[in-house]
């Protein structure tokens, strides 16, 4: 009886040293990273074609026809994987003498076969009645780079197809060198946005993730290590005075005036409620205005978020997403 009481008392004691010893939290980012604020271009290549509208052909939509549907993924063509229009034209032109494609798509997440009768034209010229896109360019901002394992963030959100209305489910993509050239006002219930030159030449990093609270990849290009930053965790954040870190011409990172209106940690991505209050960025832009999304937004020396959204209506108010929030799902490669 005594050695079975002893014996239950050693294993509640190998039992409660298991569960001290397993780590709290496997995420690895670093406590102080570099801020961003450069505006970027962003390019970002489809898993696959994208079917993004219709065209008539003679008086009939025959890819409506054929059960095409807009957001649809084209994965295959008479079983061969295609991942770019490129590719999508050469096996078009190779199978003309057939005038019909066995396709492949994927739509809400399920695969499935269509057969589409394509129009041929006596040289071989094929009409497919579908509008495709297989790839996405635009403007953003960088958000941060980790310094130890080489991970940037930007955007604080994904990326959008805007026919679609759907995240564009991406393969690859890079970010490069972009100067502001002007700025539209954000005026009546329009966002505005920056206006910006693009270097592909210049290219800081490549794109493996594109996630609801940004998109994510390896910097490849040089930064300045002097320019840490501490990271703040949401129960750091204060309402009141902030900063933003932006660029609104050229390549020249400004800090501009912030007021935090309110903090919600239920939200996944719009988590600070803030009000721009610098005099002379409304002057320029009006309030937030895309390509903003991914400015840091920094407050007593941390970094505590990036601008992710601009409320239309009231364009010198916006949302950011918690840094931490960024972090984390960047880190998330690093740990696969």
């Amino acid at each position: 009886m005594n050695f079975l009481k002893k014996h239950t008392k050693l294993q509640l004691f190998i039992l409660l040293l298991a569960v001290f010893i397993i780590p709290i939290n496997s995420y690895a980012y670093s406590k102080y990273i570099v801020p961003g604020g450069e505006t970027i271009g962003i390019e970002v290549n489809s898993d696959g074609v994208l079917v993004v509208g219709f065209y008539k052909v003679g008086n009939e939509y025959i890819g409506k026809e054929a059960g095409f549907e807009v957001g649809d993924l084209i994965t295959e063509i008479n079983d061969v994987e295609v991942n770019s229009i490129e590719q999508m034209a050469e096996i078009v032109k190779d199978e003309a003498m057939s005038n019909e494609l066995d396709v492949t798509i994927e739509r809400n997440g399920k695969s499935s076969d269509l057969s589409l009768k394509m129009v041929c034209s006596e040289d071989d010229v094929c009409k497919t009645g579908l509008y495709v896109k297989d790839q996405i360019t635009g403007v953003g901002t960088l958000t941060y780079i980790d310094p130890n394992s080489k991970i940037f963030g930007a955007l604080g959100h994904e990326i959008i197809e805007k026919t679609t209305g759907e995240k564009f489910e991406i393969k690859d993509g890079e970010i490069f060198e972009a100067n502001v050239t002007g700025t539209t006002r954000s005026d009546g219930g329009t966002p505005g946005e920056k206006n910006a030159t693009y270097d592909r030449n210049t290219v800081f990093g490549d794109i493996f993730y594109n996630k609801e609270s940004g998109i994510f990849g390896n910097y490849q290009y040089s930064f300045d290590t002097d320019k840490l930053v501490e990271v703040a965790n949401p129960e750091d954040i204060e309402l009141g005075a902030a900063k933003m870190l932006t660029v609104l011409e050229g390549s020249t990172i400004n800090e501009y005036e912030i007021n935090i209106l309110n903090i919600d940690d239920s939200s996944d991505t719009k988590n600070i409620l803030f009000e721009i209050t610098d005099e002379e960025l409304l002057s320029k832009t009006g309030g937030v205005i895309q390509g903003m999304s991914g400015s840091p937004i920094l407050q007593n020396n941390k970094i505590i978020g990036a601008v992710t959204h601009v409320i239309v209506n009231e364009p010198k108010k916006g949302y950011g997403i918690f840094i931490t929030t960024m972090l984390k799902e960047g880190e998330k490669r690093a740990n696969e």
